[in-house]
């Protein structure tokens, strides 16, 4: 049997733990109240800093370019 979709990759989240400098906190959480104003519901600044790099990534086509770049040339180990 053929199905239309292949098999879904691992979509398992991957816990990574950051330093923030005081500022950079202090600023997540202040997009956290304006967020909390605008939709009406308090999200933790766990959960929109995912959604924010995501965003920052998407919308950086000098990055996307040159991922593309390092995936079509893999590295060759000696």
């Amino acid at each position: 049997m053929s199905l239309r979709i292949g098999e879904l990759p691992d979509q398992t989240p991957i816990k990574l733990t950051i330093a923030l400098d005081p500022v950079l906190h202090e600023t997540l959480q202040d997009y956290a109240s304006v967020y909390a104003h605008k939709y009406g519901k308090t999200e933790k600044i766990e959960a929109l800093a995912p959604v924010m790099l995501a965003a920052f990534l998407q919308g950086d086509s000098a990055f996307k370019r040159a991922r593309k770049t390092l995936h079509q040339h893999p590295k060759q180990e000696n």
